[in-house]
C-alpha cells in the first residue's frame, strides 16, 4: 500500500509537471507581438563576439502587467539567467557559447493575455585566416582571363562579410556571401579578371571586412591577405617601325641598323641580311663599309614564347661619285653646260 500511495504521488507530480511545462511553453509560444504595451529590451539588438560575456535589461510593461501578483514576468532563453525584479529582468551571459540564440521578455497579465519581445543577437567571429591567389597560377599571359580567389577561414556569420579585390591600392571588385549559416564556415570568394601587359609586377590581394551594424564593432574588423605579385607574360613590342623609310647609302660608307623591342619573357633577336657581312649583336646590325651586294632586305626577327614581330629594313647601296682630280672633272662638267647655252642661244 505504501508502494502504491509512493507510485500515485509520483504520477500526479508527473502529471501537474507536464501541464505546467505545456502551458507554460504553449503561453511563450503563442505570445503577442504587437500589444500595445508590450515589453521593452535594452540594447533592442546585441553584437556579440563567441566567447565574450553579455547582459540586456528588460522592462516588461508600463502598465499591463500590474499589479505584479497577478502577472508572470520573466525573460527566456537558452543560455544566461535572467534576474527578475518588479517589471524589471535582467539578463546576462558570463560567456557566449551558442551560435542560434534569441531571448525572449514576456508577461501574462490578470486575462491571461502573454505579451513577448525578442531579443535578436549575431554572434560572430573573426576570420582565422585569409588567403589570396591566382587561378590559374603564374606566370599569366596578356588578354587572358584569371581568377583572383579569395579563402576565408572560420568566419561566422558569412553573410555579414564583404570581400574585396585590390590591384594594388585600386579596388576591383566587391563580393558577399549567400550562405545563412550562422556557426562558423570556411568560404571561397572568386572575381573574374582579364590581364594586362601592364600587371606585370603589380600586386594583388583581398580583404575581409565584418560589416556587424552599428551595434558591431567600430570601425568594422578587416582582415587582409598576403599580397601576391603578379608575373604576365606579353609579345615583343616595338620600339621602332615595322617597316621604316628606305635607306640609300653611298658605297663605301658604314651601315647601322637599330631593332628594338619590349616583351616578357625578354625578347631574342635574329637577322636576316642579303650578304654574309655584318656585325650582329642583339637589336645592332653594322657594316663598317658597304659594297653593291650589300644592297637588298634585312629582316630582324623580334620572338618570345608568346609571339614574335618582324622588322623590314630595305637598303640600296649605290655606286660613289666619280673619283680623280675633282676641280678639274668641275671645270669640264662648267665647260660643257657652257657649250650647250651658246648652241642653244643660236
Amino acid at each position: 500500500m505504501k508502494f502504491t500511495g509512493f507510485l500515485g504521488i509520483m504520477v500526479s507530480s508527473l502529471i501537474l509537471f507536464v501541464v505546467y511545462s505545456l502551458t507554460f511553453f504553449s503561453c511563450v509560444s503563442s505570445c503577442d507581438y504587437s500589444c500595445p504595451d508590450k515589453p521593452v529590451i535594452t540594447p533592442s539588438r546585441l553584437v556579440v563576439k563567441f566567447g565574450d560575456p553579455a547582459s540586456a535589461t528588460c522592462v516588461a510593461c508600463q502598465q499591463a502587467c500590474l499589479p505584479l501578483d497577478d502577472s508572470v514576468i520573466n525573460m527566456e532563453a537558452s543560455l544566461g539567467t535572467p534576474d527578475v525584479n518588479g517589471t524589471i529582468v535582467t539578463w546576462t551571459v558570463d560567456r557566449m557559447t551558442e551560435w542560434k540564440i534569441t531571448p525572449k521578455c514576456y508577461y501574462s497579465d490578470s486575462a491571461n493575455h502573454q505579451c513577448c519581445t525578442d531579443l535578436p543577437i549575431t554572434v560572430y567571429k573573426p576570420p582565422e585566416n585569409v588567403s589570396f591567389s591566382l587561378n590559374p597560377s603564374e606566370p599569366l599571359t596578356e588578354g587572358s582571363k584569371v581568377t583572383l580567389q579569395c579563402d576565408v577561414l572560420n568566419i561566422a556569420p558569412v553573410a555579414n562579410l564583404i570581400v574585396t579585390f585590390y590591384r594594388g591600392q585600386t579596388p576591383l571588385g566587391q563580393v558577399k556571401s549567400n550562405d545563412a549559416t550562422k556557426e562558423p564556415v570556411n568560404e571561397t570568394f572568386s572575381l573574374s579578371y582579364n590581364t594586362r601587359k601592364e600587371d606585370d609586377g603589380v600586386q594583388f590581394w583581398c580583404e575581409a571586412k565584418l560589416e556587424l551594424g552599428a551595434e558591431g564593432p567600430q570601425p568594422p574588423l578587416v582582415v587582409k591577405s598576403e599580397e601576391v605579385t603578379a608575373t604576365v607574360y606579353y609579345g615583343p613590342q616595338l620600339k621602332v617601325p615595322a617597316d621604316p623609310a628606305p635607306i640609300r647609302i653611298t658605297r663605301g660608307e658604314p651601315l647601322h641598323l637599330t631593332c628594338l623591342a619590349e616583351g616578357n619573357p625578354k625578347p631574342q633577336y635574329s637577322w636576316t641580311l642579303p650578304s654574309n657581312k655584318g656585325h650582329r649583336s642583339g637589336t645592332d646590325l653594322k657594316i663598317d663599309s658597304v659594297d653593291v651586294q650589300d644592297g637588298g632586305q634585312y629582316v630582324c626577327t623580334v620572338s618570345n614564347n608568346v609571339n614574335s614581330v618582324i622588322v623590314t629594313f630595305n637598303v640600296t647601296v649605290q655606286d660613289s661619285e666619280p673619283t680623280g682630280d675633282a676641280p678639274s672633272w668641275k671645270l669640264h662638267r662648267f665647260i660643257l653646260c657652257l657649250m650647250l647655252l651658246v648652241s642653244a642661244s643660236v
